[in-house]
């Protein structure tokens, strides 16, 4: 007997990856269906999610254009719909505190103003490349709030929370996660914080 995979939000089941909104020229898969396309810690963080791992797609990018930027160029996908994760951390009594935000790519996270009170440590900054790859096990530019750290705050903007569809990271460079808002907002250790995304020009 054949099932059928459940279909994703704006996803025809008859053809995988032509109806998400944000896709651009790219075509979606079930993500559950493309473990290899994903990060080994962020694969485990995507079966913990339950039914709502159903709700996640996948697609496969070339790794030179991974950052959001080039990503959005490439594939005519709306910057206003994707996500970037960056890890910060500060000191608190000679303990690293760590913390992953989440803002849209057309804001900025406020690392020493919201971040910084949330971590409650005198200065906040964004993690050394090799720090945030060794702590995550993800690729530098594919970092993703899926299959973090499990004592990791994960800091949403509410804007991220509301948003229908976005894309974010899959771990690694040669692929992307297109997530609703409410799965992320609904991660473990999850935090929706007023003011975290800022203008960039701010």
């Amino acid at each position: 007997m054949v099932t059928r995979s459940p279909e994703l939000p704006g996803h025809s089941g008859d053809s995988p990856g032509t109806a998400w909104t944000i896709a651009g020229t790219l075509a979606v898969f079930p993500a559950l269906e493309r473990l290899d396309s994903l990060a080994p810690g962020v694969v485990v963080g995507l079966r913990a999610l339950g039914d709502a791992a159903a709700r996640c797609g996948v697609v496969e990018i070339d790794p030179e254009l991974a950052d959001t930027a080039a990503f959005c160029a490439a594939y005519s996908s709306p910057p206003a719909a994707s996500a970037n994760c960056v890890v910060v951390t500060g000191k608190r009594g000679g303990e690293s505190r760590y913390a992953a935000c989440l803002v849209l790519a057309t804001t900025r996270a406020d690392v020493n103003g919201v971040v910084r009170r949330r971590l409650d440590v005198r200065k906040a900054s964004f993690a050394a490349m090799d720090d945030a790859v060794a702590l995550t096990g993800m690729a530098y530019g594919g970092i993703t709030p899926v299959g973090l750290p499990a004592d990791w705050p994960i800091l949403l903007d509410p804007a991220v929370a509301a948003t229908a569809e976005l894309i974010i990271g899959s771990g690694i460079r040669r692929s992307k996660l297109l997530v609703p808002g409410s799965v992320l907002a609904a991660l473990p250790g999850a935090e929706v914080i007023e003011g975290l995304g800022l203008p960039t020009g701010s």
